[in-house]
């Protein structure tokens, strides 16, 4: 499974960012059509979040046409999944985001210290 992590202080609800990471996946192909996704069980187990969460995310991809359970085998990446306007654009951007600033941290650097260096580097390309 993808390593990732659910920032609790963000704002953005468990499951929004569970969604939006899965999104990520399928759209960048480290989860092609035909993989199997890892349970609801091993997902809540490896996050520490709540089963019914991980649970509702995959309700919500199957129900979009991303993923596909098949009983007794598991979830699987759809053949064609069919993403929307906002699952291409905005949990692309979210995982992006949210992957640059986590590395950021390993570094050592603060949000405040991150901030300022994306404002810095903005401001450069102008």
């Amino acid at each position: 499974m993808e390593n990732f992590s659910i920032d609790e202080r963000s704002g953005v609800p468990i499951w929004v960012q569970l969604r939006n990471r899965l999104v990520y996946l399928i759209q960048t192909g480290r989860y092609q059509s035909g993989d199997q996704l890892p349970t609801v069980h091993e997902m809540a187990v490896n996050l520490n979040i709540n089963y019914n969460t991980v649970n509702k995310v995959y309700r919500s991809m199957e129900t979009s046409g991303l993923i596909m359970s098949k009983r007794g085998r598991g979830t699987f990446v759809a053949e064609n999944p069919a993403f929307d306007d906002e699952d291409s654009l905005e949990s692309t951007i979210d995982a992006m985001m949210g992957d640059f600033i986590r590395q950021c941290e390993e570094l050592g650097m603060t949000r405040e210290e991150i901030a300022g260096r994306l404002q810095d580097k903005i401001s450069r390309m102008g």
